[in-house]
Order: structure tokens, then sequence, then C-alpha cells
């Protein structure tokens, strides 16, 4: 039986973007084709495919007559990528606040905010960066939206090892539960407006953490 090209494109981009998510394929790697076939057992076409893709969702950078390479996300790449999900997650805030059923969405949000509560607790900060993105990815959905939650996961999947940065900043988890807090209130409230504000505000900040955060780490490993 003969595998739909389409699904064999699916399969390596899956894997090439899981493996630049979790580290497997490290900033500054070269990703080469003829390692993917014998790895994946897939021909040239759908990873070249792939790999298309990836570089026009930014995952990979193509370097002309050299290929294709994960790029070394700068301090300044990562707050543009902030600034663009503080937009994002503002209109699916308001968006979210302004539907039917938000009162539905602010109970879920409830749930979500008690255990990340919890994994503060425990100091366990995977679970709890796994948490904020459930809390964010909700309100995705509750906006009603199909476009904007494939640019919001974009977004994310690009920033996640600043969200992992941010959250080992001194101080900053506390106040980050006290501000979906208030993201949660102004949704049970369906305040559409207070909702957007606050979140935004909860991104902007996140992204401040990690400028403060970075700038720590820089000045220690100077001489």
């Amino acid at each position: 039986m003969t595998v739909p090209r389409h699904t064999l494109l699916n399969a390596a981009y899956d894997h090439l973007r899981a493996a630049v998510l979790d580290g497997s394929l490290i900033p500054g790697s070269r990703v080469t084709v003829r390692p993917l076939t014998e790895q994946l057992g897939l021909s040239p076409t759908p990873i070249k495919a792939a790999l298309a893709a990836l570089e026009r969702e930014g995952f990979l950078v193509a370097v002309p007559h050299r290929g294709y390479f994960v790029p070394e996300a700068s301090t300044d790449d990562l707050l543009e990528l902030y600034e663009l999900r503080e937009a994002v997650d503002g209109i699916a805030a308001r968006r979210t606040a302004a539907a039917p059923d938000h009162d539905q969405v602010a109970a879920q949000l409830h749930q979500l905010l008690a255990k990340q509560r919890e994994a503060i607790e425990a100091n366990n900060l995977h679970t709890y960066g796994e948490l904020d993105l459930a809390f964010h990815r909700l309100i995705w959905e509750g906006s009603g939206s199909r476009r904007l939650i494939p640019v919001a996961e974009n977004l994310v999947a690009q920033v996640r090892l600043g969200n992992r940065l941010s959250a080992q900043a001194p101080g900053r988890l506390p106040v980050a539960i006290d501000e979906h807090q208030a993201i949660l209130e102004a949704i049970r409230k369906g305040d559409p407006r207070a909702a957007e504000q606050h979140i935004r505000r909860h991104v902007r900040e996140a992204g401040q953490a990690l400028r403060r955060y970075l700038g720590v780490q820089a000045a220690a490993e100077q001489p």
C-alpha cells in the first residue's frame, strides 16, 4: 500500500519540529537531508519539504549554499516573539471573555491555576511550564478563532526556551500566578477589555523577566 505523500511530509515535519524544541537539534547545528533519510526511513522528497516548511515558520534558518541550521535566538529575537505573543494573546483573551461560554472557560482555568500553585510548591518548573501552556491554550481555544490558534501555537513553540528561562527569574512565579488570577477573574466576569489588559501585561512582564534574567547571566559570565 502506498502511503499518502502528505502523511510522509507530516511525519518528517513533526519529527524535526520536536527535535528542535526538545533540544535534540541544538542551536547552531546543521540539519542535512541524507542522515534524516536513514534515520526516518523516508525518501529525500518529504524531508526537503518539511525543512522548507520549518524554515518558513522560523524553526530553521536557510543559509545559501550551506543548507539549513537551527537558529540561535538572541535576546532581541526572544523579546520580539514576546511582543507578538502579547498582541495575539490579547486578542484571544478579549474574544474569550466576550464568548457566551466564558464562565465555563473560567472554571477550567481555575482548575489549571490550582495545579500551577501545586507545581510551584513542589518546585517543579517543568510541570508548571506545561500547565502555563495549557492555561494559555485554553484561552486561545475559547476565542473561537480558527486562524488565531495556529499562529499562537507557532509563537509559543519558538519562545518555549524563553518561557523556561523567565520562570527561573527570582520571584517571577508568584507574580505570574497573581497575573493568571487576574486574567481568570476578568474572563469569569465577561469583561473583554480587562481580560485583554491583564493578559497583555502578563506576557509583557514575562518578557521583561527574561530580559533581566539574561542580563544577570551575562554579567555573571564576564571576568
